[in-house]
């Protein structure tokens, strides 16, 4: 008989459920961070975006990835955040019916950034010589002239 994998090596993706409670947990943290209830000196004055939640198939674990909007010093804005975790837990647990809240780590969002270092390669001088240069090459089937 076959099993199907699970665990660190699988292919397959987060599940439906860790997909939902995810979003309800990035919900919810939008919302205390937008109404300034995190009393740290490290976050006051600071719009926090969080742009995902990524919780462990049982639920007990939440990866949150954070930044600032407008870009600026994102460990900061981390160590802030780990002091208030246990506060932002309890908030998060209250709002949610689910069995478990799970423990928050926070790691910075560099999505960004990598969209960014994208932005700037295919901008750059060597890409556009090599999109000219297939641009001027006849397509099959065209008659060269």
């Amino acid at each position: 008989m076959t099993r199907s994998k699970s665990g660190p090596n699988s292919t397959k993706g987060p599940s439906q459920r860790q997909l939902r409670v995810g979003e309800l947990i990035r919900h919810e943290m939008a919302k205390i961070f937008s109404r300034g209830e995190l009393q740290d000196p490290d976050l006051e004055g600071r719009i926090i975006t969080v742009s995902e939640v990524r919780v462990s198939p049982d639920l007990r674990h939440a990866t949150a990835y954070v930044s600032e909007l407008g870009g600026g010093n994102v460990d900061e804005i981390l160590k802030g955040l780990k002091r208030c975790s246990k506060y932002l837990r309890g908030e998060i647990g209250h709002r949610m019916s689910t069995k478990y809240t799970p423990d928050f780590k926070f790691e910075p969002d560099t999505l960004f950034d990598e969209a960014e270092k994208m932005d700037a390669l295919l901008r750059s001088d060597r890409v556009a010589r090599d999109v000219e240069a297939e641009d001027d090459e006849p397509e099959a089937g065209e008659d060269a002239v």
